[in-house]
């Protein structure tokens, strides 16, 4: 193995040179790496970082630099890196189960974590509480499940002509084929729509659509508007609604009024269809309460859970569903039965992390803390948005998005050739800022651990990147 040294560039290349020789990284156009390799400076690459450790908010370099990490590693990281709590959990269970098949086995993790995720999950008045914990190994394979279950309920029902699922334009939940079904982000789902079962796609209530002096309340009741009049006109064909509350994330950060996701619940119950909220990027804290669903006042009918829920160590993911969706699969017949699986469900360690994870929101009284951070970054991201070019700043909670248009309209996009996103990257890297853009729009998601200089180097440098993006593109 190659050993981490300091001020160790050589180091950095070696291990490059080996990465690129073996490895192939998601959600990357290889070449770009590849192009990264030849001599002298480039402005078209994406640099391939050799990270050798992390500490807290911060990722150290195989060359020993340090690099803010303000998308919490892909929004998964809450409480920053090596948190000492989440290790000692995560060691502690490995002396004593690493892993056990979770079809006719138990432990006590799976079920102590279940029994807490249940006890915290949203509720609403007057509707039974979720009851039941399916667990699976990721983000898009607990969108699979819930899909999956949403469908199998009716067809275990008798209604075989409910097979058709509705979400929201723009949204994204994951990239396996029935989480890209249900996705309307083209970049993900083009090439792989043939493979794809037809999924019916309403309009978003994305604030950032608005008309001039439309609100976002107003603009979400419209939205709600075309929702009703979708299920009206397949009435009978549908199984489940979904869709991630507040924030759509990968579709660019796009934040909607709370308004829609009490409508949309009313309207699902109107039409005997189940909700699915995937809340696997916007859960545990995210957008100022603990469930995204909090803020409309709504409970879903199958509440998907994954990223922050193990804080950023190990890959699980949570789906909660009704007692009366359980229900519905219990039959002497093992077809009527839910057989979906994974080698890893409910794995021991993964459970262990998520249990110490959880622990420490209400041990370090962490929603409190954000909503300090939260005012913190509002206020920073609000000298920003003074900018010429700066066409739009959205929060939500812990999220801060920033979109550009020339002259600050939002009509008027930058031109993608120009990859102004790409630019403000790279410059953000020789700063110190893992800030990873969503195509143009530049946005923070920084671990809930970040103190105020960090804050301040996350402003100050995303400030300083898009005057240099700008003047490199030609954008203005």
């Amino acid at each position: 193995m190659l050993s981490e040294r300091p001020d160790g560039d050589a180091v950095a290349d070696a291990w490059r040179e080996r990465d690129l020789s073996v490895l192939w990284h998601p959600c990357t156009q290889m070449r770009e790496h590849q192009r990264d390799r030849a001599p002298g400076p480039r402005t078209d690459t994406l640099p391939l970082l050799p990270i050798a450790r992390g500490e807290g908010p911060w990722l150290i370099g195989r060359d020993g630099r340090r690099y803010l990490d303000a998308v919490s590693s892909w929004w998964v990281n809450l409480f920053g890196h090596a948190e000492p709590r989440i290790a000692e959990a995560i060691a502690t269970q490995a002396r004593e189960l690493q892993h056990v098949i979770l079809a006719g086995c138990s432990h006590a993790p799976a079920v102590e974590l279940a029994e807490t995720l249940l006890a915290m999950a949203p509720r609403e008045p007057g509707r039974a509480p979720l009851a039941k914990v399916f667990y699976a190994d990721n983000g898009s394979a607990g969108v699979e499940v819930a899909l999956k279950m949403a469908f199998h309920w009716f067809r275990n029902r008798g209604e075989d002509r409910r097979t058709k699922f509705v979400a929201l334009e723009g949204g994204y939940h994951g990239e396996t084929l029935g989480a890209l079904a249900v996705g309307d982000v083209p970049l993900y789902r083009r090439v792989y729509a043939p493979l794809l079962t037809e999924a019916l796609f309403t309009p978003s209530p994305d604030a950032f659509l608005a008309r001039p002096g439309q609100s976002a309340a107003s603009h979400a009741e419209e939205a709600a508007d075309a929702l009703a009049r979708l299920l009206d006109h397949h009435a009978g064909e549908i199984c489940a609604l979904i869709l991630e509350p507040r924030v759509q994330c990968a579709g660019g950060m796009r934040m909607h009024d709370p308004v829609y996701l009490k409508r949309a619940r009313e309207l699902c119950d109107v039409h005997g269809i189940f909700l699915i909220a995937d809340e696997i990027a916007v859960g545990f804290g995210r957008t100022g309460t603990m469930f995204a669903c909090e803020q409309g006042g709504i409970a879903p009918d199958l509440l998907c859970l994954s990223k922050g829920l193990t804080g950023g160590s190990l890959p699980l993911c949570a789906v909660l569903a009704t007692q009366e969706l359980y229900e519905g699969f219990l039959d002497d017949s093992r077809e009527r039965a839910f057989l979906h699986s994974h080698s890893y469900t409910g794995n021991p360690l993964a459970c262990a992390a998520a249990l110490a994870t959880l622990g420490i929101f209400e041990s370090d009284d962490i929603l409190e803390r954000n909503r300090a951070t939260a005012a913190k970054m509002s206020a920073l991201a609000a000298q920003i948005g003074n900018h010429p070019h700066v066409a739009d700043v959205r929060q939500a909670g812990m999220i801060v998005a920033f979109e550009f248009g020339r002259d600050g309209d939002k009509s008027v996009p930058f031109d993608p050739a120009a990859r102004f996103g790409l630019h403000a990257y790279r410059a953000a890297l020789d700063r110190g800022v893992l800030l990873r853009p969503l195509g143009d729009i530049l946005y923070w998601m920084p671990p809930y651990t970040i103190d105020d200089d960090g804050l301040a180097l996350l402003a100050d440098t995303t400030r300083a990147v898009i005057d240099q993006a700008i003047g490199d593109t030609g954008c203005a």
